[in-house]
């Protein structure tokens, strides 16, 4: 274990000395926050695809694989579903929108769009239900870090944290498209290298599947319950398709086709991606059957089940998944904060220095935020139930449909936005304890918010030209 935490160490370093250099090159808000859109299609493609590798899609999808077998690819799947309406429909619309107009964040669309109070509305829910995501990846690197080095959480967090924050407050996206690039060849490499080692582990398909017992389901595509199955189609698709963290990292590229190929390949390699995590949640079941927390599945696979050299590199693999991932979650905080909250309603007239040196701060802040949510949450599945949820029902509906329709107005996504969060909220209320909980809520907060646009829409029609 010491050399696998030396070699963690050392990778930790490199991201940060990585993040440092890069950073040189920043010298206005358009490089931290969109690298000048000069990324190329590829450069694109690996940051999306990092920031989408995450704590979700290796320690909680392979948490749910230990509990329901391979029916965890949805996990990932029902994201990559969603990456595929965010590359034909979303991202190459709002790319031409950005490149016209010098929009840096979603808040911008929404502003020029509908008007600022949307805009704030939006900026102000997300802002506090992305934190949620940030504290989930946190807990899953101290997770790794626990069973590594035996860290206690809150150590594992901060130490987590402060490397995440040291690379991107200086260099934003453009430092982040580079050390993502870093990340994701460790990550491939890592988990690649492990699954054979893991299925060999295990006794092969057929062992993989004789550890859910008596359970037939255990090795079935669609095992796990109707109802944990509709919850993740229902937040993540739409979720991910209108991400303001992965949108943003698309007004990066140099066009907007560049923007549509790096998502849709980015898509194809998340669903292919998907099966990864299943085998190894369900070999650590089979070779580690009594864990008391499923979350550890597969921490204690790498550290104790594979031989040391492929286990360290499947660790350092699982440390650049989470962390690539937090780094485009606090990418997201810093530059909502700073040009969603502060510019557009602090210091409308904040010059370009003055709004990079508030993204940086911010970075900061928002990462010291995410390091103390992350003391308080439980486990990572509950960190990303909580940001996903509120970010479909407050964002899709008026995002979607004013790219789609032109005749909406601000009233009608305000009435849109307010009446998906109540809806949702009073349901997760009424529903405790409840299967449809999983589900039920967000597709009815989103019901509600397409009946309220429209009929929003339709008073708008009607109100006479002044």
């Amino acid at each position: 274990m010491t050399v696998t935490l030396a070699l963690l160490a050392v990778y930790a370093g490199l991201l940060v000395a990585a993040g440092l250099y890069v950073s040189r090159r920043v010298r206005g808000s358009g490089d931290f926050f969109v690298a000048g859109r000069q990324l190329s299609t590829g450069l694109v493609f690996t940051t999306l695809l990092a920031a989408n590798i995450g704590a979700g899609s290796t320690v909680g999808a392979a948490g749910l694989a230990y509990r329901h077998g391979l029916s965890a690819w949805w996990w990932s799947g029902s994201a990559a579903l969603g990456c595929v309406l965010l590359g034909l429909v979303v991202a190459p619309r709002l790319h031409r929108l950005a490149a016209e107009r010098g929009f840096l964040t979603v808040g911008d669309y929404l502003e020029a769009r509908f008007d600022r109070s949307v805009r704030g509305l939006i900026a102000a829910i997300l802002w506090v239900g992305t934190l949620s995501i940030l504290a989930g990846q946190l807990i899953a690197m101290a997770w790794a870090l626990d069973v590594v080095a035996g860290l206690p959480k809150p150590v594992g967090c901060l130490v987590s944290g402060l490397v995440m924050i040291a690379y991107f407050s200086a260099g934003g996206l453009l430092a982040a498209a580079w050390v993502n690039l870093l990340e994701l060849a460790v990550l491939v490499v890592g988990f690649l290298v492990a699954v054979p080692f893991a299925w060999s582990a295990a006794g092969g398909w057929a062992g993989l599947r004789a550890a859910g017992g008596a359970d037939p389901s255990y090795g079935s595509f669609f095992g796990m319950d109707g109802a944990l199955l509709l919850g993740l189609l229902v937040t993540f698709v739409p979720s991910f398709a209108v991400s303001p963290g992965l949108v943003q990292k698309t007004y990066g590229a140099r066009a907007a086709s560049s923007a549509r190929a790096a998502v849709l390949w980015n898509a194809a390699v998340l669903a292919a991606f998907a099966f990864v995590p299943a085998l190894l949640g369900m070999a650590a079941r089979a070779t580690r059957p009594d864990l008391d927390h499923p979350e550890l599945a597969l921490p204690k696979l790498l550290a104790e089940v594979l031989p040391p050299w492929i286990g360290g590199l499947g660790l350092a693999a699982l440390f650049a998944a989470e962390i690539s991932t937090a780094d485009a979650v606090l990418f997201m905080l810093s530059t909502s904060l700073s040009q969603d909250l502060y510019k557009s309603f602090v210091d409308p007239g904040a010059d370009d220095a003055r709004l990079l040196r508030v993204g940086r701060f911010t970075a900061v802040g928002a990462g010291l935020l995410g390091i103390g949510l992350a003391l308080a949450l439980p486990s990572v599945a509950d960190a990303l139930k909580a940001f996903y949820g509120v970010m479909t029902v407050a964002l899709f509906v008026p995002l979607l449909w004013g790219l789609l329709d032109r005749r909406a107005g601000a009233r009608a996504a305000r009435a849109a936005v307010v009446a998906a969060v109540v809806v949702t909220t009073l349901s997760l209320w009424a529903l405790a304890g409840h299967a449809a909980r999983a589900w039920l809520p967000f597709a009815a907060g989103m019901a509600a918010a397409v009946a309220a646009f429209g009929m929003g829409s339709m008073l708008d029609s009607r109100r006479p030209a002044s």
